[in-house]
C-alpha cells in the first residue's frame, strides 16, 4: 500500500548508516544514494521537529557479544575498523538526534529505542537504511509487532542483492506497512 499520511509524531530511524557499513555495495541503489535520501529526509524530520534516531550496530572487540548460533553462512571475522560504528558524515553531528547501538539484526531486541520511542509520544517510524532484508526487515517486524504505524523509504535502503530487496519490498513490507520514495515521504511532511 503507497504512503498515505504520517502520524503528527512519527520518528525517522536510520539503520546502520555507518562507516563499517556504508562501504558495502548496494544493490538496487547506491550506499550513497541511500545516504543522500536518507540526509534529505533527515533535514526534512529536523526541519518539523520530528525526532531522528541513528541506530548502530557495534560488538565488544573480543566478540563476546555478538549473536551466537550457527548458521550456513560464514560469518565476518577480524576486527572492525576504529570508526566502523561512527555515523557517516553526512548524517552526523547533530546534537538533537538519539543514537541507540544495536548488537543483533534489528533495533528493538536489547535496546532502548522503543523507551525514546514511547516516551516522545510517537506512533509512527520511517525506516532507513541497510541491509533492507536484513537490519530495516527486522525493525520494521518488531515495530509492527510493538504497535508503531510503519512507513519504509524504499529508495532510502539498499541491500546486498537486488532480489532481497524485491523480496522485502513485494512480500514483506505491504504486511507490515506503507511504502512510499523519499519525495512522497518529504511531501507529505509538508
Amino acid at each position: 500500500m503507497p504512503v498515505t499520511t504520517l502520524d503528527p509524531k512519527t520518528a525517522l530511524v536510520v539503520i546502520d548508516l555507518q562507516n563499517g557499513v556504508a562501504v558495502l555495495l548496494g544493490e538496487p541503489y547506491s550506499t550513497a544514494d541511500v545516504i543522500n535520501r536518507t540526509a534529505e529526509l533527515a533535514d526534512a524530520f529536523r526541519k518539523h521537529d520530528l525526532p531522528v534516531v541513528l541506530v548502530r550496530v557495534s560488538f565488544a572487540a573480543d566478540g563476546s557479544d555478538r549473536l551466537p548460533g550457527r548458521t550456513e553462512l560464514q560469518r565476518r571475522t577480524g576486527t572492525p575498523t576504529a570508526n566502523a560504528a561512527e555515523i557517516v558524515d553526512q548524517l552526523a553531528g547533530h546534537p538533537e538526534d538519539i543514537i541507540v547501538t544495536k548488537r543483533n539484526w534489528g533495533a528493538f531486541y536489547g535496546t532502548d529505542l522503543d523507551v525514546h520511542l514511547r516516551r516522545r509520544g510517537i506512533t509512527q517510524i520511517v525506516l532507513t537504511g541497510i541491509a533492507t532484508s536484513i537490519g530495516v526487515e527486522s525493525t520494521a517486524r518488531a515495530a509492527y509487532e510493538h504497535g508503531y504505524n510503519v512507513t519504509l523509504a524504499t529508495d532510502a535502503m539498499t541491500d546486498l542483492s537486488a532480489d532481497s530487496h524485491d523480496h522485502a519490498l513485494t512480500r514483506i513490507f505491504p504486511r507490515l506497512g506503507e511504502t512510499g520514495t523519499t519525495a512522497e515521504i518529504i511531501a507529505l511532511l509538508g
